[in-house]
């Protein structure tokens, strides 16, 4: 039973596979997308039931692999992604955090270019002295490939543009899609537009790229050399006149009230526009308050996406599982009847923490609404409770870890107050095998070491078979053993060893954030590493006193510390933190503007400033190579005293000779008055 369960499962895989090659390979479709879906489906199930994994299932390989032979290239500047609002209570707290920000009044109304969010594969034209010269896709925001010449088979991109106040050099940024009419003439052949555009995109031969009807809306720039715009509605007018297409639908809106109502009649004429469009983008019109509000780590602050109505779909919750993330947080997890939302299979729905069960009193064998809105993990959003059976029983949520059987804790929040929602195991480091595996996942991930071909379900056979337990046991890997596992080979195994090798050189921001520390994101290892400077004096943290000295860091506070006190307290974390320090090359952090005019300064600020936030003062220094702090002390170079001034600092100033400046003296300075 066993040997035929698992021989048709392979079966299975070895099918969808033979589809994956047929579409993405050869762009032509052996089966539907129901069919296909209907197929991958299956497979996910008898995973879920029989324990099953497979190097080449759908649980493994998600999507499509950027192909490696395009050329990559670093963007002049990053193709950041959008921050998505659902609500009207999103584009409120959108607006008011701007408005804070830009310290404006509370009742200032921004005026919005609003666009919309057309469902294609964003591009990057790069043109010098009028001349189309290279075409990138997005890639990971920070580089993509070269796909010059396929973009260049696009009408709607011009090859020449010869206007006199066309910018020296340029990126404009835009959309590569097919309208709805073109895409019925090749339907057979993919399974939605999106999908031909990006099949498309990757042909290795243009001339098949030409066969398809690409278009191509420009809608912003990225580089560029001049900009005589003052706003973002005036640069689309100047995109139609050099020549791109832009789309009919832009506007300049002030208002949430009004945002809100374009949207709802936005999404009811959807349908019958002739490209697919998942929202409405609103981007603050004017560049001078674009520039000022500038960008979070990972999407500009100025602009957010207006997502359509979630869909959603009825199932039945068949289990719930606790899964136990790196930091200990058990989440609590529906495994639902696989059902169709959207046109994604969903077998799994996340249903937050304990709270949110108890609230909604969630139960195993009950008939529930699922929404999955944007890219957002499907959740539960209600409980048809008329349909529930009388013998079902409330959920317990466990009081000790699946994993490892520890106590699991919910700490108490000095800052709200409160108890955190969030359950967690009490164990800490590597001591539970499921944080340690996760652990290992966050390692390797993205925004961490980046290591190609070693995704969460190899991290797991891995850690199976005994070959991973620790971080530095990725780079002692026996690549002979792995090329003999089933779906693999000396290829791939040479592919996985040289993406490992590839990352052994990291930035120490990028390292600190691989750790997994608690509390510890990417901004908050990025402010420790511009402040420690180097590995060693990152190591010196296992001082406690060295870990105090952070609390002077603006935007590192009591939670943070208390967090990096636990982590240098464990004897393993320090073991592993040595251990890598022997294989990795571990870099500097390089200030982004080593001519800004506070390159390698101290500053502080002490009471409050008029017509400029803190915030945004901060990121002017910043931009400017200095660095913040939140305590006077001989390190420091400038005191920059606002209104109402706290007297202990100045007088600690005064003492150590630090040089004293109000908000006249520090305006000039960083030239934002003349």
């Amino acid at each position: 039973m066993e040997n035929s369960l698992l021989k048709n499962y392979k079966k299975k895989i070895k099918l969808l596979n033979k589809y994956n090659k047929f579409y993405y390979q050869n762009q032509n479709p052996l089966v539907s997308d129901k069919k296909y879906d209907e197929l991958k489906s299956e497979i996910l199930e008898l995973e879920k039931k029989y324990s099953l994994s497979n190097s080449k299932s759908p649980s493994v390989k998600v999507g499509y692999k950027p192909s490696k032979k395009f050329e990559k290239f670093k963007h002049k500047v990053k193709m950041l992604s959008l921050a998505n609002a659902f609500t009207k209570e999103d584009l409120i707290n959108f607006q008011k955090k701007n408005i804070n920000f830009l310290a404006l009044n509370k009742n200032y109304e921004f005026e919005y270019n609003v666009e919309p969010k057309i469902d294609g594969i964003s591009a990057s034209l790069n043109y010098k002295n009028g001349k189309f010269v290279r075409g990138l896709s997005r890639g990971d925001g920070e580089e993509g490939e070269d796909i010059t010449e396929n973009l260049k088979t696009i009408k709607d991109i011009p090859l020449n543009i010869s206007h006199k106040d066309f910018p020296e050099e340029i990126d404009i940024r835009g959309e590569v899609f097919i309208e709805n009419n073109d895409f019925k003439k090749i339907e057979n052949d993919f399974a939605n537009p999106r999908n031909a555009a990006s099949g498309s995109l990757r042909q290795k031969d243009p001339k098949k790229t030409e066969l398809i009807p690409l278009k191509f809306i420009a809608y912003t720039f990225g580089f560029s050399s001049s900009m005589k715009s003052n706003k973002q509605s005036d640069f689309i007018k100047n995109l139609n006149k050099w020549g791109f297409k832009t789309s009919e639908l832009n506007k300049k809106i002030k208002g949430i009230d009004n945002l809100i109502n374009y949207h709802s009649d936005l999404e009811k004429k959807r349908f019958r526009l002739n490209y697919d469009i998942d929202g409405i983008v609103y981007k603050v019109n004017e560049f001078i308050l674009q520039k000022r509000l500038g960008f979070m780590a990972t999407a500009p602050r100025w602009a957010i996406a207006h997502k359509f109505s979630a869909n959603y779909s009825i199932t039945k919750i068949i289990d719930i599982d606790i899964q136990v993330g790196r930091t200990g947080a058990l989440t609590p997890v529906a495994k639902v009847k696989p059902v169709n939302i959207g046109g994604v299979i969903v077998s799994n729905a996340t249903l937050h923490n304990e709270d949110e069960i108890i609230r909604k009193d969630i139960r195993i064998g009950d008939t529930v609404k699922i929404e999955r809105a944007g890219d957002v993990i499907p959740h539960v959003i209600a409980v048809d409770k008329k349909l529930r059976s009388l013998k079902s029983k409330k959920y317990i949520f466990p009081d000790k870890c699946p994993s490892c059987g520890s106590k699991t804790i919910k700490d108490y929040n000095s800052v709200t107050k409160k108890v955190d929602a969030v359950r967690r195991c009490s164990n800490e480091g590597f001591g539970c095998e499921k944080i340690s595996i996760e652990k290992l996942k966050h390692f390797v991930s993205k925004d961490a070491l980046n290591i190609e071909g070693l995704g969460k379900k190899v991290i797991e056979k891995f850690w199976d078979l005994k070959f991973i337990k620790y971080p530095d046991d990725i780079f002692n890997l026996d690549f002979q053993k792995i090329s003999r596992l089933e779906g693999w080979g000396r290829q791939s195994a040479e592919n996985l060893k040289n993406s490992i090798n590839k990352s052994k050189k990291i930035k120490l921001d990028k390292f600190i954030y691989s750790l997994g520390i608690r509390h510890i994101g990417q901004e908050n290892a990025k402010l420790i590493s511009e402040f420690l400077g180097d590995y060693p004096s990152f190591v010196e943290l296992k001082d406690q006193n060295k870990i105090e000295e952070l609390s002077n860091i603006d935007g590192i506070g009591d939670t943070q510390t208390s967090s990096l006190k636990n982590f240098f307290n464990n004897k393993l974390n320090i073991k592993v933190i040595s251990s890598l320090s022997e294989i990795l090359i571990i870099e500097k952090n390089i200030l982004k503007k080593k001519d800004g005019v506070f390159f390698n300064k101290i500053l502080m600020f002490t009471g409050k400033l008029n017509d400029i936030s803190r915030a945004e003062a901060k990121s002017i220094v910043e931009n400017n190579g200095g660095k913040i702090v939140s305590n006077v002390s001989k390190k420091l170079d400038y005191l920059i005293t606002g209104d109402k001034p706290t007297l202990r600092k100045v007088k600690m100033a005064n003492d150590l000779k630090v040089k004293i400046l109000n908000q006249l003296d520090f305006e000039k300075i960083s030239k934002l008055r003349q």
